[in-house]
């Protein structure tokens, strides 16, 4: 069973950033590709950033292209999402998942195994 811990939430004013980080026991991490999700009050949890396994491939939502880098340190076993010029709209909490399929384009939350608790990130006006 594979255990997934997020950090580093916060509040943060419009235009700055925050790292977040993701914290994985209990299994192989570097087996898993590693997501983000987010979920605002009221909406659907979306797809936020994709990793790779060996940490070489990404993949981003539109919405946070060139904004968030999404990265891990498999000897950490650890996942992170640096978020920057952050918006308003981002507000939302942040999931990370661990997807047991290698595959490249898996954007659903359905096909991710295993979550964490989630972070709150509120970003003022």
């Amino acid at each position: 069973q594979v255990q997934l811990v997020e950090s580093g939430g916060g509040l943060v004013q419009a235009g700055g950033s925050l790292r977040l980080s993701c914290e994985a026991s209990g299994g192989t991490f570097s087996t898993y590709a590693m997501g983000w999700f987010r979920q605002a009050p009221g909406k659907e949890r979306v797809f936020v950033a994709r990793v790779s396994r060996s940490g070489a491939t990404t993949y981003y939502a539109d919405s946070v292209k060139g904004r968030f880098t999404i990265s891990r340190d498999n000897a950490k076993n650890t996942a992170y999402l640096q978020m920057n010029n952050l918006k308003p709209d981002d507000t939302a909490v942040y999931y990370c998942a661990a997807d047991l399929i290698p595959a490249a384009s898996r954007f659903s939350a359905r096909e991710y195994a295993y979550w964490g608790q989630g972070t709150q990130v509120t970003v003022s006006s």
